[in-house]
């Protein structure tokens, strides 16, 4: 059985696989160790931009991109944070081969 951090790992690799490149390696950099003390603070901004995201710009996309950047640091986030990326993603491949299909 998996555990959490290789559930998130595993869901980072595929999110990686579906963004530009430039974002990609943006996220690439985030996940890095050295990186923490950027990460934390940007996921906490996140989530607080997607709490008041009836403000303009800010929306409710920042919460789950708030949390996943938390979820490399906090295990308690991890498995849930996975799934719900591998759910996501699963849910655009779908989507994707449904219109190809039409």
């Amino acid at each position: 059985m998996k555990t959490g951090k290789q559930e998130l790992r595993q869901a980072f690799r595929r999110l990686d696989a579906e963004l530009p490149p430039r974002l990609a390696a943006l996220l690439r950099w985030l996940r890095h160790p050295d990186s923490r003390w950027i990460r934390v603070p940007a996921g906490l901004l996140l989530i607080l931009g997607g709490v008041v995201s009836f403000l303009p710009i800010l929306g409710l996309w920042m919460l789950p991109l708030g949390l996943l950047l938390l979820a490399i640091d906090a295990p308690f986030l991890q498995r849930p944070m996975a799934r719900i990326v591998n759910r996501i993603l699963n849910w655009l491949e779908r989507r994707r081969a449904r219109k190809r299909a039409h």
